[in-house]
């Protein structure tokens, strides 16, 4: 019971302290608060295409993705995310997330994405998971996803180039693509205060 109050009184700050931290706090919380509302953080714990378009950067993926084959029955997640454990899925969720997150914030993205190589392994065995039939059947095991993990063969988007995203991803690429509309982070009543300055 001591060691309990003997960490408290290291915790809480002295009497004429207080009001300043408290204040400080609810600072802090609150534009941590309005962060995660902001960028639609909580979005990104389900597997929902539309979290990927949270950032315009990814209109013209998840265009061409929509227009694809794969676009009827897999998500982004299906491909983009591991599903050996739980675990690794949303730790892989959350490393990739925050480094979009920190490349987005400090303006520093490409004109064009490149897969990462944490992102090419991921994406490599989800294909085999989901083709390893067709893999099997037609003699292209060895030759892509077991080889590929030993460092050998090919991927399977060296042949399959256009599945599921086509041709060249940059803004420039699909001007005109039509896209779902977001929620909008700001609220209604916050609109009508600004628009009528």
């Amino acid at each position: 019971m001591e060691q309990i109050k003997s960490f408290y009184r290291k915790i809480v700050p002295p009497e004429n302290w207080m009001r300043p931290v408290v204040i400080i706090l609810g600072i802090l919380t609150g534009v941590g608060v309005t962060a995660f509302h902001l960028s639609n953080a909580s979005s990104y714990l389900s597997d929902s295409p539309r979290t990927c378009i949270n950032c315009h950067l990814m209109t013209p993926h998840y265009a061409t993705w929509s227009k694809s084959s794969h676009g009827r029955d897999v998500t982004c997640s299906d491909c983009h995310v591991p599903h050996d454990n739980i675990f690794r899925k949303y730790l892989f969720k959350a490393s990739d997330g925050m480094r979009h997150a920190t490349v987005f914030t400090l303006n520093t993205e490409p004109d064009i994405i490149q897969i990462k190589p944490a992102g090419t392994k991921v994406v490599q065995d989800n294909c085999i998971r989901c083709h390893e039939k067709q893999l099997g059947e037609s003699g292209l095991a060895e030759h892509t996803g077991r080889a590929f993990a030993h460092g050998e063969g090919r991927l399977c988007w060296d042949c399959h180039r256009t599945v599921p995203h086509g041709i060249g991803n940059s803004q420039a690429s699909t001007p005109y693509a039509l896209v779902p509309d977001q929620t909008p982070a700001i609220p209604e009543w916050l609109n009508k205060i600004n628009n009528s300055k």
